[in-house]
């Protein structure tokens, strides 16, 4: 299998190559971010490991560029950042995994052969229903191209529906994914932001199944 590995820091780079080589992979390297696209862009790669902090383009922008060209090649994301909402950040952007520098290699590569192991699924950065768009990393939705703001709750309620087409969701799997589970929260709390959504995205598009819960309607369907 072959693997592409962006780092800047050049000792680290070759240790990872000989490490990696070592364990049967062949190993290209790219030290800055704009090569490492280029190389990801139009080489054969099984996986890559891609560092954050990279000279010319960020590991950030790299791995949102492949995502939004529909690339989906495996990404391990390493970084010296460690702060929680770093490590969210990377995942949101597009990346498989993230781990924080120093790192033990026998977790590298236990992390790395599970990210093999799943392959390349097919799965959009950008959400989409019908006209509506849904970028989960720039926290952004669009509705027939006009930008739409929601709150943080409305986003996590659009954002759960919008993963699960065509299917209906009840207010009991609403408050358990979208609301905090350590909360108590009436399920006329879902009816209320239903109610919020559906003003803020046409009410046509977000359609009642009595008795049963949600779903996100085709375009000029009718909701209820």
């Amino acid at each position: 299998m072959r693997l592409l590995v962006v780092e800047d820091e050049e000792r680290l780079a070759s240790a990872l190559r000989r490490g990696l080589q070592a364990e049967g992979f062949a190993v290209d390297v790219a030290l800055d971010g704009a090569d490492g696209l280029e190389m990801a862009r139009h080489g054969e790669y099984d996986a890559m490991i891609l560092d954050v902090m990279l000279p010319r383009l960020s590991g950030y922008r790299v791995v949102r560029q492949l995502r939004a060209e529909q690339k989906w090649l495996p990404v391990l994301m390493l970084s010296a950042k460690d702060g929680e909402y770093d490590q969210a950040d990377g995942l949101d952007c597009g990346a498989d995994d993230y781990l924080t520098k120093p790192f033990s290699y026998v977790v590298l590569l236990a992390r790395l052969r599970a990210l093999l192991r799943r392959g390349t699924p097919q799965r959009p950065a950008v959400l989409r229903h019908g006209d509506v768009e849904l970028d989960p990393a720039l926290r952004k939705v669009t509705v027939d191209g006009s930008e739409v703001a929601l709150t943080a709750r409305e986003f996590a309620l659009l954002e759960y529906l919008i993963r699960r087409p065509g299917e209906v969701v009840s207010k009991t799997e609403l408050l358990d994914h979208v609301w905090d589970a350590a909360l108590e929260t009436a399920e006329n709390a879902v009816e209320v932001y239903v109610g919020y959504l559906r003003r803020k995205i046409g009410r046509e598009r977000l359609e009642t199944v009595r008795g049963a819960g949600y779903r996100l309607a085709a375009a000029g369907a009718d909701g209820a």
